[in-house]
């Protein structure tokens, strides 16, 4: 188990859920992934939840914000993308043809936080790193493995990536005639890029780590939790399944 002290321009390096009840959410997450919390307070009186496997940070559960919750908004889990400037990042993304919606603005001495949107939709966190890096572990059991975009849009998704961070891409053909893409930083493939069915919002599709992808998802039925996806029969490494959480939550689990 190797700890990430540093994550490069362009990698997905974080991701918290925000939902509705932070308690019920961290009962269903220890059981899915064995997470053990450490509880902090918010500026404005509530308490949000730090997640560890071991001694390794690798997510917050963090309560919505009042509009959130006003609103009856389900629980949404985030993904933020490493950069070395969030305030050069917010401001080409305007002129790459996404939106700048929030930030930039700085979190203490963690890092400087920005939420932007790619043509076509999908809230997207970019995040610069201070003392925060990022999760500790990445592509490990209970840890972030992956993201990706599913947009109406995708290649000009790929081209606002592409303007903003620099990304290598590989295209990989798909039978419908359609093509999944895959962002790359030097060399490695860090994010996709899927186009999303018809009537479908924009939205990132985040995967977190697990040792039995069975046993994970069977934990998370329990839990009280839905299948969406459900695993395969003699699930292997890069096996996948799909879970929502009771405050609506919806996350990928895939086997590493």
């Amino acid at each position: 188990m190797t700890s990430r002290k540093h994550y490069a321009n362009g990698e997905p390096c974080w991701a918290d859920l925000q939902t509705r009840d932070v308690a019920a959410a961290k009962t269903f997450y220890e059981q899915v992934f064995g997470w053990t919390f450490k509880d902090l307070p918010t500026p404005d009186g509530r308490s949000y939840a730090q997640a560890f496997v071991k001694d390794q940070l690798v997510a917050v559960i963090a309560p919505q914000n009042p509009m959130q919750e006003a609103a009856g908004t389900h629980g949404q889990w985030n993904v933020y993308i490493s950069a070395t400037d969030t305030e050069e990042i917010a401001e080409d993304a305007v002129h790459a043809g996404g939106k700048l919606q929030f930030g930039p603005e700085a979190v203490a001495d963690t890092g400087v936080l920005a939420f932007i949107e790619p043509p076509g939709g999908g809230t997207t966190g970019i995040w610069q790193a201070g003392t925060h890096v990022g999760s500790h572990l990445f592509n490990e059991p209970g840890a972030l493995a992956w993201a990706e975009l599913l947009t109406p849009e995708p290649q000009a998704a790929v081209a606002f990536f592409q303007q903003l961070f620099g990304h290598e891409v590989t295209e990989y053909p798909q039978d419908d005639g359609g093509s999944y893409s895959t962002l790359m930083v030097k060399g490695d493939e860090v994010a996709g890029i899927v186009p999303a069915d018809e009537g479908d919002e924009a939205g990132w599709q985040i995967y977190f780590g697990v040792a039995d992808l069975r046993k994970a998802a069977e934990a998370a039925a329990a839990a009280g939790g839905e299948l969406l996806v459900e695993p395969e029969d003699k699930p292997e490494t890069g096996s996948l399944a799909t879970i929502q959480d009771p405050q609506g939550g919806v996350l990928s689990l895939i086997q590493v």
